[in-house]
């Protein structure tokens, strides 16, 4: 197993693990975290030491291949809800580490990789995406840009579907902005029926760059 130390350096990705696990140590500083997910490389880890994966396959969407259900096009019909682009960032990723999903077993994020994001975000490389009924901020999801990759991290949803809401809504802005990929990492059923999909670690690497 590869230890990171204070040099900012990755082993080479295909050193992984069948579970994706590449090495272990090192810090969440801004210039290691954006250094990592420019090679495909994510820290998931809930303490010390860090640990961080490069998992093959990888489960990403195009934009493009979005699958919108059909109850789920009544639910946006109804405008019960509206979304929002990166207004409270903070309040997003408190929730994602508060609230845990069916998908996930528990939360990675401690105070330090929130602390870690916020910072991120406040550079301008993570955005949070907003749904909220009426005043009440009900579901949302974070992540970090990297080039025309959009990496998710984690979302929330105390509403049923809200985090579905902010996920198309955000995915149909990036579309937009020239975002061809969005990372979804690992598999779920809730990104699955959204259209997500499995790719390579050397095709994903190739949208990377």
């Amino acid at each position: 197993m590869f230890i990171l130390n204070d040099d900012l350096i990755f082993p080479p990705t295909n050193e992984a693990f069948s579970d994706g696990l590449l090495c272990m140590g090192g810090d969440l500083s801004v210039e290691r975290l954006l250094l990592a997910y420019s090679k495909g490389i994510f820290p998931w880890s809930d303490g010390e030491p860090i640990l961080w994966y490069s998992p093959d396959p990888r489960f990403v969407l195009f934009p493009h291949k979005l699958r919108i259900s059909k109850s789920m096009k009544q639910l946006i019909r109804k405008n019960e809800y509206t979304w929002t682009f990166n207004q409270c960032f903070e309040e997003v990723i408190r929730h994602c580490r508060t609230n845990n999903r069916k998908d996930e077993l528990g939360t990675w994020i401690d105070d330090n990789v929130e602390q870690a994001y916020i910072k991120l975000h406040q550079l301008g490389h993570a955005y949070s995406a907003e749904c909220w009924r009426g005043n009440a901020l009900v579901g949302g999801l974070y992540g970090v840009r990297v080039n025309t990759v959009f990496c998710g991290e984690s979302m929330f949803s105390l509403d049923p579907n809200a985090s579905k809401f902010a996920f198309i809504h955000l995915v149909q802005y990036l579309r937009q902005q020239g975002i061809g990929l969005v990372d979804c990492q690992v598999y779920t059923k809730h990104l699955d029926s959204l259209g997500a999909e499995m790719i390579s670690r050397e095709e994903f690497q190739t949208f990377l760059q």
